[in-house]
């Protein structure tokens, strides 16, 4: 697995964030990649896409978006929301000197590059949305709700992994305890007192139990939109997907006619964008975009 820089750098209230900084590896120079989590996730979600794309010749930064994996938590719960994570990406495109990426978003992630597409659309030379656009399912922002916020601390890593399995086997079906194990050391960090807790403040599932953050919106459409007619733009869905669903799917499809289209079998929500046909789509895409 190849090696990255840990990156730090100050959002515009004094929070101390992070990103993983992978360096290009292989073939021609390219615009950067800029890789984006979702809502309880963290940058190594990446960590297994992100040197593949770097041995694509691009340099890729991974984030940890405020109050996620070691980035600092907020003591304003009201900060959790994307356009405070955008105007935190912008800091830290500003911060290196970058002037246009490609974005990869993977659920919130995707919400979050939506929402650059309003606040700095120069900043993007594409977009790759993972899971996620500005029509989601209802049924998906109930099952997360049920869980996010909600974790306690485990006594021990087969714990963590029977966790994660547990929030995730549906989407995963195929997975095995392995890749439980896997992911479970993603999403959880030994503390001081030695148990194992989850890699993010529990705060920032509050627009989620508070009802606040909604299955869509006009603004969201309309984000959507501005990114996806003046850029180029890959929804990557999870055939089994309860965000994603058909429905949602067939919006954004025809909201956005010459968006770029890739479904991958026998996962919800949402794609590792390691598999095959994840693969594919985003080697394609990163091709037409310099």
């Amino acid at each position: 697995m190849q090696s990255y820089v840990e990156r730090w750098w100050q959002s515009h209230d004094g929070l101390k964030l992070f990103a993983r900084d992978y360096a290009p590896s292989g073939g021609d120079a390219h615009c950067p990649v800029i890789c984006i989590h979702g809502l309880t996730r963290n940058s190594s979600d990446f960590e297994d896409v992100a040197p593949w794309i770097a041995a694509q010749g691009r340099r890729v930064l991974a984030v940890d978006v405020r109050g996620r994996g070691h980035s600092t938590y907020d003591a304003e719960p009201a900060n959790y929301n994307p356009a405070i994570y955008a105007q935190d990406v912008i800091k830290l495109t500003t911060d290196l000197g970058i002037s246009r990426a490609v974005f990869i978003g993977t659920s919130m992630g995707g919400i979050i590059t939506m929402t650059l597409a309003v606040k700095r659309l120069s900043l993007i030379a594409g977009a790759i949305l993972n899971d996620v656009g500005p029509v989601i399912s209802q049924a998906g922002l109930t099952r997360i709700a049920g869980y996010a916020g909600k974790g306690k601390p485990v006594d021990s890593w087969s714990e963590a992994a029977n966790y994660i399995r547990d929030i995730n086997q549906a989407a995963f079906p195929e997975n095995t305890m392995d890749d439980w194990g896997v992911w479970a050391r993603r999403t959880f960090a030994e503390n001081i007192q030695g148990q194992l807790v989850l890699r993010y403040d529990p705060n920032i599932a509050r627009p989620l139990q508070t009802g606040k953050l909604k299955a869509t919106s006009l603004l969201a459409k309309l984000a959507f939109r501005r990114l996806a007619r003046n850029r180029p733009t890959l929804l990557i869905r999870g055939a089994l997907s309860d965000i994603i669903e058909p429905e949602q799917a067939t919006y954004m499809r025809a909201a956005a006619p010459t968006m770029q289209y890739a479904e991958v079998p026998k996962v919800g929500h949402a794609p590792m964008l390691m598999e095959a046909e994840a693969q594919a789509a985003i080697r394609a895409f990163l091709a037409q975009v310099a």
